[in-house]
C-alpha cells in the first residue's frame, strides 16, 4: 500500500483506517508493511508514534517477539520528548509482553507506566482507545485478569465515546482467559458464570461474526469450553473455522476443535488430535491444553488418566504464583538498594549533577569532587567499572532492559564499596569508583568484590541468556592534578584486563 499525505495528520487518517483493516481481515503481513512504510515516511513523530505502535501490534499477533527490541527502541526514542501520553501508554503496554518472556519485573514496570500515562490523556482520540486495548492485552498475558478487564471495559466505552464501530474495540480474549483460569484453579462454576457473560455481552454489544479474527476466535472458544464443561450451549461452529494467520489463532483453532470433538462424542480424537501438540502460554495459559486433555480422558471413562492430567493442570496454573512470589523478593531487594543509593545521593539535589537513570553523582559531579576534596583524592585509588559486551544486552533485550541492568548495577556497586567510598556514572556503561586513603593492593582486593559481586547478581531474572559481568582497572591519585592521567591509567589496566579474558577464554 502506498503511503501519501502532507503534514496534516489527519490526512494520513485513511492510512490508518487502511492499516486496521487489513489486520481485522487477517493479513497481518500487509498491515506491519504498511505501518513500516508509514513510520518512515511520517512527516512529524506524533504520525510515526502511532503507526509504530500499530506495528508493534502486528507483530506481536504473529508471535515475532525477537523483532521488538530495535521497533521498542525507535517508538519510545521519537515520543521521549513528546506529551504524547496515549502513545507513550501504548507503547509501554506493548513492552510488557516482550518483557514477561524474561522478566516479571520488567513487565511490571511497563504495565504499571503504562497505566499512569493512560490516566493522564485528558483529549483522547483514537489512539487511546488502542492504547486501553493494548494494556488490557498485555495484563491479560500476565496473568492480572482485573485488571485486563478494566482497562478492556475503559477501551470500549471510550470507543462508543468517540463513536467508533463495536466491532472495532471489541475484546472478549480477555474474559475468556480469565475464565478458562478459573477452571485451571478448580472453580469451574466460576468459569461457567464467565464464559456465559462473554457470550451475553458480545452478541448484545455487536454480530459477533464481524469481530477482528482473533476475537472472533476467542469468543467461538467461549461457547465450544462451555459445551465442553456439559452446559447446554449452541456452538459456534462456523466462527472456530476462521482462518488467518497467528499463533493465537492457531491455538485456538487446535483447542476448539478438540473441544468440538469431544463434545460430538469422539474424545479419541480429540486425544490423538492434541497429541504432542503444544500451545502458547500467552493464548489461555499454559495449564489449557492439559485441562483439555483431561476432559477428553473423563469423557473416555479413563479417571485415573483425567484425574493425573488434571494434576498438572493445577501445577501450572499455580507455578505463575511462585514465580511472582519470587519476583516480589528480588524486586523488594532492588526498592531498597535504590533506596540506599537515593539516601547516599540526597544531598547532591541538582539535576545538573546527578544521573537521572541511576541517582548516582554524574561526569560534572566526579570532576567537582575531585577537583574541591583535595584532602580526600590524596592517596586515594581511583576505578573506572566497565560492563563487558554491554551491547549485546541492548541489542538482545531493548535499550529499556539496557537501562535497568545499568540501574541494577549501581545497587550493586554500592553495595560492595565501603561507606565514604564515591561511586559515579561516567557515561554510558561506565563507572568511576574513589576510594579515600586506598593503596593500590586494598583496590584490587574491592575491585575483585565488585566484579564477583556483579557475577552473582541474578541477572537471569532481568535478562534471561545474556551473561552480565564487569571490569575494574586501577590507578592510584596523588591530587586534583593528575585526574585525566589517573583516568587513562585505570581505563588502560581495565582494558589490558579484557584483553586477557578474553584470551583466556579462546584457549578454553
Amino acid at each position: 500500500m502506498e503511503v501519501t499525505g502532507t503534514p496534516l495528520e489527519g490526512d494520513f487518517e485513511s492510512v490508518f483506517d487502511e492499516i486496521r483493516t487489513l489486520g481485522r481481515n487477517g493479513d497481518e503481513e500487509g498491515a506491519i508493511a504498511a505501518a513500516t512504510a508509514l513510520a518512515e515516511r511520517a512527516p512529524n513523530s506524533k504520525v510515526s508514534g502511532r503507526a509504530l505502535m500499530l506495528k508493534l501490534g502486528w507483530l506481536h499477533n504473529l508471535g515475532r517477539i525477537d523483532q521488538f527490541p530495535p521497533v521498542l527502541d525507535h517508538a519510545f526514542e521519537i515520543l521521549g520528548g513528546l506529551d504524547e501520553y496515549a502513545l507513550l501508554g501504548g507503547v509501554h503496554a506493548l513492552a510488557a509482553p516482550f518483557a514477561l518472556h524474561s522478566s516479571m519485573e520488567r513487565c511490571l514496570r511497563h504495565l504499571v507506566q503504562a497505566a499512569r500515562y493512560l490516566e493522564l490523556v485528558d483529549k483522547p482520540e483514537r489512539e487511546a482507545v488502542d492504547a486501553w486495548h493494548n494494556l488490557a492485552v498485555s495484563y491479560s498475558f500476565a496473568g492480572f485478569h482485573g485488571q485486563a478487564m478494566e482497562a478492556a471495559e475503559r477501551g470500549y466505552l471510550l470507543g462508543r465515546a468517540l463513536g467508533m464501530q463495536t466491532f472495532d474495540h471489541a475484546l472478549p480474549e480477555v474474559a475468556v482467559r480469565c475464565a478458562v483460569s478459573l477452571d485451571h484453579r478448580g472453580d469451574q462454576d466460576g468459569c461457567v458464570r464467565m464464559l456465559r457473560e462473554v457470550l451475553r455481552t458480545w452478541s448484545r454489544r455487536t454480530n459477533p461474526a464481524e469481530l477482528w479474527c482473533a476475537e472472533r476466535l476467542y469468543y467461538a472458544y467461549a461457547s465450544a469450553r462451555l459445551a465442553l464443561l456439559g452446559e447446554d450451549v449452541t456452538v459456534e461452529r462456523e466462527l472456530l473455522a476462521t482462518e488467518a494467520p497467528g499463533f493465537e489463532l492457531d491455538d485456538l483453532r487446535l483447542l476448539g476443535r478438540a473441544s468440538v470433538a469431544i463434545v460430538d462424542g469422539d474424545p479419541a480424537g480429540a486425544l490423538a488430535r492434541l497429541a504432542g501438540r503444544r500451545v502458547h502460554s500467552y493464548t489461555l495459559g499454559a495449564a489449557e491444553i492439559h485441562r483439555v486433555r483431561a476432559l477428553a480422558h473423563q469423557a473416555r471413562g479413563e479417571l485415573g488418566e483425567a484425574l493425573a492430567v488434571n494434576r498438572q493442570t493445577v501445577r501450572l496454573a499455580t507455578e505463575v504464583t511462585d514465580t511472582l512470589r519470587d519476583r516480589l523478593v528480588d524486586g523488594t531487594r532492588a526498592q531498597l538498594d535504590h533506596e540506599a543509593l537515593r539516601r547516599m545521593v540526597d544531598r547532591y539535589a541538582s539535576e545538573a549533577l546527578t544521573d537521572p537513570l541511576t541517582g548516582l553523582p554524574n561526569r560534572r559531579h566526579f570532576h567537582r569532587r575531585v577537583t574541591a576534596d583535595v584532602d580526600d583524592i590524596r592517596g586515594a585509588a581511583l576505578g573506572i567499572i566497565d560492563l563487558d559486551d554491554f551491547k549485546t544486552v541492548n541489542t538482545v533485550h531493548g535499550h529499556s532492559g539496557g537501562d535497568l541492568v545499568l540501574q541494577r548495577l549501581a545497587a550493586v556497586v554500592g553495595r560492595a564499596v565501603r561507606r565514604g567510598d564515591f561511586v559515579a556514572r561516567y557515561g554510558g556503561d561506565e563507572f568511576v569508583v574513589v576510594l579515600p586513603d586506598t593503596d593500590l593492593a586494598t583496590a584490587q582486593a574491592t575491585g575483585e568484590r565488585i566484579a564477583a559481586a556483579v557475577l552473582d547478581e541474578d541477572w537471569e531474572a532481568l535478562v534471561p541468556g545474556t551473561p552480565v559481568s564487569a571490569t575494574v582497572g586501577w590507578a592510584k591519585l596523588s591530587g586534583a592534578d593528575d585526574v585525566e592521567e589517573a583516568l587513562t591509567t585505570a581505563d588502560r589496566e581495565m582494558l589490558a584486563k579484557k584483553t586477557i579474558a578474553v584470551a583466556t577464554r579462546e584457549r578454553r
